[in-house]
């Protein structure tokens, strides 16, 4: 019996969602508008945009977080009113968001137990484990239901919200890009078993991704946000990866990343020896990592969220004070200090900028000086700032990066969040730059902004800049590492070559197997 005859000689337990000229305005502000979704039972559904698109808003009018400005929600082809995420539930509907929602002192029965909404005042634990064994027969999920959320892998907490939501018998499911703190292998696992529950016609789900790998290898139909309003969509074999892209962007012009020039020699500029640093829980963070960054060459860290990569950016920016270890630049100590820093032509620039690397209320002319302040023209005389050289060359640098803003006086904290990276990418690296330190570059930004960050980092690699890529986006490391290192648990656990290696083999160190 095929698929399609199964389905319907058997009841289908997953439902039908659909929204019917959704807008949403706040104040003079559209983020939704007229935006009609319709989401079949049983069905993999995948919704793309680009930040700013409206699937958030989109996503929480069908929750009930936000009352629409017009138009309706309809369940199983009824119209029905959700004015609050209790009604959604009511109706079938959960949401996986992109982070954890659970209690990690609990175990996961506990954790599944608090979450019905009528849970006993006393509990009778062996009932209830009885109940909660009985219903983990009937999903394909496992996780251990005796140990604490605390000490679950990423892989086992992300089953263990997708159990809760099955647990309170929601069979429509919203995904808030689930996969984004997950390896390969467990992304893969947790789809692959999703896509099993819709097509046995269990579940229906609709995940919010930007990973077009995941959406053609589990999704059955897309649909594409811009601007607040719905742009295209249809079945998933019927579109290419340039199709969707196309629909995302529509006709912004996207820079093609430079070809990957070939260097004859290759020498040692930056150097990491045996470095230790601990958290801000005074736990271990970093244990004995060794790195070589060479000219001419992109070396791409990989790993999980919370594997030390942001305790090593901190300790190579100056932010954080190593336990042990040393810095080495064309083999001499070196010091994350500013003067050093300026001297050696070390630059860098990370996620979250306005946290990172600027300062919110001040102009985008003056985070643009902050590299220079102190030189001429900026600065003729010590301790004295001019302001007609500062908003000259911040003109220079938007109009050569690109960037979108009123005006040189505009508080950069008003600017999106593509343009703030813009902004202080030309900051970074509009002189000489011999290493480039870059973490996250392109966390949360726009397909265009990706893009043309991406082409910069490969022109600086180019000029002969030794760059060291700290990136949770595997693709990202994929594409622009010349030599990957995984991190796992605060340790570099695998180093190779690009070429030698491949995804899964990275997927499994990220795991924390060895190769």
């Amino acid at each position: 019996m095929d698929l399609a005859a199964h389905r319907h000689s058997t009841k289908l337990r997953a439902i039908g969602v659909e929204t019917v000229g959704m807008s949403k305005s706040f104040g003079g502000l559209t983020a939704l508008d007229d935006v009609s979704l319709k989401v079949k039972p049983g069905s993999f559904h995948a919704l793309l945009g680009e930040n700013g698109a409206g699937k958030s808003t989109l996503v929480k009018c069908m929750m009930g977080f936000y009352q629409p400005t017009k138009g309706s929600v309809l369940v199983n082809g009824s119209e029905v009113s959700i004015p609050n995420p209790r009604a959604a539930h009511a109706h079938g509907i959960g949401m996986v968001y992109q982070h954890f929602t659970l209690v990690p002192s609990l175990t996961a029965a506990e954790n599944l137990v608090i979450s019905r909404a009528n849970t006993p005042a006393i509990i009778d634990w062996k009932k209830e484990h009885q109940t909660l064994d009985a219903f983990l027969e009937t999903t394909p999920f496992k996780v251990p239901l005796d140990k604490p959320v605390n000490s679950l892998s990423a892989g086992e907490k992300q089953k263990l919200e997708i159990l809760k939501q099955l647990y309170l018998d929601q069979r429509f499911l919203i995904l808030d890009e689930p996969t984004s703190v997950l390896t390969p292998d467990e992304a893969d696992e947790v789809l692959g078993l999703l896509r099993g529950m819709t097509d046995a016609g269990d579940l229906t789900i609709l995940m919010i991704s930007h990973k077009f790998r995941e959406v053609t290898a589990f999704a059955d139909a897309v649909t594409v946000l811009r601007r607040g309003r719905m742009v295209g969509g249809g079945d998933v074999a019927n579109l290419s990866v340039d199709d969707m892209s196309h629909m995302m962007i529509g006709d912004t012009t996207v820079r093609e990343r430079g070809a990957r020039e070939t260097s004859l020699e290759k020498k040692l500029k930056l150097e990491v020896v045996g470095l230790f640093a601990e958290d801000d829980e005074l736990l271990p963070a970093l244990e004995a990592v060794n790195l070589k960054v060479h000219t001419g060459e992109i070396l791409g860290i990989a790993g999980v969220s919370g594997n030390g990569q942001s305790e090593l950016i901190e300790t190579l920016s100056g932010q954080r004070i190593p336990s042990d270890g040393r810095f080495f630049v064309d083999g001499k100590p070196y010091e994350p200090e500013r003067k050093q820093m300026d001297s050696l032509k070390v630059f860098g620039f990370s996620e979250e900028p306005l946290r990172n690397a600027a300062v919110p209320r001040m102009t985008v002319a003056e985070n643009m000086a902050f590299r220079s302040f102190d030189k001429a023209p900026i600065s003729p005389f010590k301790g004295w700032l001019s302001p007609t050289p500062i908003r000259k060359k911040a003109r220079e640098l938007i109009s050569s990066y690109r960037v979108k803003t009123p005006s040189t006086d505009e508080p950069i904290e008003n600017l999106s969040g593509g343009n703030v990276q813009r902004a202080i990418l030309a900051r970074e690296l509009s002189g000489t730059v011999e290493i480039l330190i870059v973490a996250n570059p392109c966390f949360g930004l726009d397909f265009a902004s990706v893009a043309e960050i991406r082409a910069q980092i490969m022109d600086q690699r180019n000029k002969g800049a030794a760059v060291l890529l700290v990136s949770e986006d595997l693709d990202e490391i994929l594409e622009l590492a010349d030599i990957v290192a995984v991190m796992s648990e605060g340790r570099v656990s695998f180093t190779s070559p690009i070429a030698d290696t491949d995804r899964a083999k990275i997927g499994h160190a990220m795991a924390g197997h060895q190769s």
